[in-house]
């Protein structure tokens, strides 16, 4: 096929859903994974109702030779992988005093082992101009997040992975950035039992320069970027998008 072959993992619910349907609005066909079947499907579907091409392949990025398969199927199937963004994750409110080497583990497979799994077979069956986007936070570059403190290691590593990965694989061609988002409008950050909860923006708000909450198509715009050739001289790079919350924090 003539168009980019994109895997977004996550891609059932906010910023992967976002990303998704961005790619496939400019052309590309899209591979949307995720662990909630009925929300992939539901990606797919509105992006064929609009005229985009996409597909739905289930996937747990904890599970190494479930990974392994669908990459090795997508590539068979399409001869290309052009594009990875490396989204999937999960943000559970833990206190310290409570945390389990199980708790810690459990974020830590997903957040970031998770991108390992995908990427890691992916890079045989990408070319040249190949782009990968690692979903890092504000919380993994700049902030300390009380009773997150595995989420916040776990998204650090994200810009580890994205600095050393970049660095290997340049003379390849391909190129590996990363996207912090600040306070998006998601399902995470609207949940009161592990973020700020329905009030988020009102909590939010009055510390963000620009007054509000971003949308994930706003991160979903800044990921296309980074996977495009406009972006061709920029790698290694973990850009943040929150709003002018870090440099307004003075």
């Amino acid at each position: 096929m003539d168009k980019r072959v994109v895997i977004v993992t996550g891609a059932g619910i906010g910023i992967g859903r976002a990303a998704a349907e961005k790619f496939a609005g400019q052309g590309d066909h899209v591979v949307v994974t995720d662990v909630l079947a009925a929300e992939g499907k539901g990606t797919v579907s509105d992006i064929v109702k609009a005229g985009g091409s996409a597909e739905f392949m289930p996937l747990d990025v904890r599970d190494t030779a479930a990974a392994d398969a669908l990459i090795a199927d997508v590539g068979q199937r399409h001869g290309r992988i052009d594009v990875i963004v490396a989204n999937a994750g999960i943000a559970h409110r833990v206190p310290m005093s409570e945390m389990t080497d199980e708790k810690w583990d459990a974020t830590f497979d997903i957040d970031l082992k998770g991108m390992l799994r995908v990427i890691r077979p992916a890079l045989a069956q990408m070319r040249e101009g190949g782009a990968i986007v690692c979903l890092s936070s504000i919380m993994g570059v700049a902030y300390g997040w009380d009773e997150h403190v595995h989420y916040s290691s776990a998204k650090a590593g994200v810009v580890g992975l994205v600095r050393g990965l970049a660095v290997e694989i340049a003379k390849r061609g391909i190129r590996v950035n990363g996207v912090a988002p600040g306070y998006i409008r998601t399902a995470q950050l609207l949940s009161e039992e592990n973020s700020l909860g329905p009030k988020a923006a009102e909590i939010a708000s009055p510390y963000i320069p620009m007054g509000r909450l971003g949308d994930p198509e706003e991160i979903a715009s800044v990921i296309g970027f980074l996977a495009s050739s406009e972006a061709s001289y920029l790698t290694g790079q973990v850009v943040t998008v929150d709003g002018g919350l870090l440099p307004g924090r003075y």
